[in-house]
C-alpha cells in the first residue's frame, strides 16, 4: 500500500520540490499552501493532491487533513515547512511583525501537529517532520526573531518527540543552511519590508552585509536537492534520529555550537559576527 505524506507550504522553494520528491518515489502527496492557485502544476501529478491550508487558520488546518485522509484512506508523514523568516534590527521590528513570526512558524507547526496526532495515535505510527533551520541551532545577527522561533520549534520538538515515542509516533527535525537561494530567501525582503530603520546600526548592517555575502558565495549549489533528500531519508529510514543538518555551508558553525565549550563557540562565532 502506498503511503502519503502531507507537506504545507508547497507552493515554491523546499515544500514544493518535496512534494514532486515524494511523487516521484511513489508516495501520494497531499500538497498544502495558502493559495491554491499557485500550485505550480502540482495538481497535475496523478498522486498529488492539491488543497489549501493556512497555518494561521485551524479550520483550514482541520479541513485540509480531513479531505486527505478522505482522498488517500491515511496520512503516514507530515512535513511542517511553512514558514518564513523575519530578518532586520530586532529594535526595528514591531510587536505585531513579532508576533506573526510565532504564528506561522511555531503555532502553525503546533496546530497542523495537534490536528493530526489523533489520526497517528490510531494507527500507533507517524512521522513528524518539522523543517528548522541552521538558526535554529545558531543565533544569527539580523535573524534573532526568526532564530527564535526556530529555537522554540526545536525545543519543543525535541521535547514532543519523547511523548510520542511510545505510541511508535516520531518527530524529527531537518536543519537547511542559512544561505539557500530559496524562494524562502528572495521573500525576506518582502516580508521585512516596513521596519524602521535606525540609523545608529547602519555600520554594523554595513559590515554584517559582507559576512553574509561570503556566506551566500559558500552555499551548496545542490542545497535544495540536499535539503529534500533529508527530509526523504527523515521520513523513511525507520530511526528515531532527531536532527539532520544535510547542508555545508554552515557545518563549522554547527560544530562549533554542538562540539566545543560555550566559551570556545562565543569567542569562534566572535570573530565572524562581531563588529570590529
Amino acid at each position: 500500500m502506498k503511503k502519503t505524506v502531507l507537506i504545507t507550504g508547497t507552493s515554491s522553494g523546499f515544500g514544493a520540490a518535496t512534494a514532486n520528491y515524494f511523487a516521484s518515489k511513489d508516495w501520494n502527496v497531499i500538497a498544502t499552501m495558502r493559495d491554491i492557485s499557485k500550485n505550480g502544476n502540482l495538481d497535475k501529478t496523478e498522486n498529488i493532491f492539491v488543497t489549501e491550508l493556512d497555518v494561521q487558520n485551524r479550520i483550514s488546518i482541520e479541513k485540509a487533513i480531513n479531505e486527505g485522509i478522505h482522498h488517500f484512506g491515511t496520512i503516514d508523514v507530515v512535513v511542517n515547512n511553512a514558514g518564513y523568516g523575519l530578518f532586520g534590527i530586532f529594535e526595528s521590528a514591531s510587536r505585531e511583525a513579532i508576533q506573526n513570526q510565532f504564528d506561522v512558524n511555531v503555532f502553525g507547526a503546533m496546530d497542523v501537529t495537534r490536528t493530526i496526532l489523533p489520526h497517528f495515535r490510531s494507527k500507533q505510527s507517524g512521522v513528524i517532520i518539522n523543517i528548522s533551520s541552521g538558526a535554529g541551532a545558531i543565533g544569527f545577527p539580523m535573524a534573532s526573531i526568526y532564530s527564535s522561533s526556530k529555537f522554540a520549534l526545536e525545543g519543543w520538538t525535541e521535547g514532543l518527540r519523547y511523548e510520542l515515542a511510545s505510541l511508535g509516533i516520531t518527530a524529527k527535525i531537518i536543519e537547511p543552511g542559512g544561505a539557500i537561494q530559496t524562494s524562502f530567501m528572495n521573500r525576506v525582503g518582502g516580508e521585512s519590508a516596513g521596519l524602521q530603520l535606525i540609523e545608529d546600526y547602519l555600520p554594523f548592517l554595513e559590515q554584517i552585509g559582507k559576512v553574509y555575502g561570503g556566506m551566500q558565495d559558500a552555499a551548496d549549489a545542490d542545497a535544495v536537492e540536499k535539503v529534500v533528500s533529508a527530509i526523504y531519508e527523515a521520513a523513511t529510514d525507520d530511526t528515531n534520529r532527531l536532527r539532520y543538518s544535510p547542508t555545508n555551508d554552515i557545518q563549522p558553525i554547527l560544530d562549533a555550537r554542538r562540539t566545543t565549550s560555550e566559551q570556545e563557540y562565543q569567542e569562534f562565532t566572535d570573530t565572524i559576527f562581531s563588529a570590529k
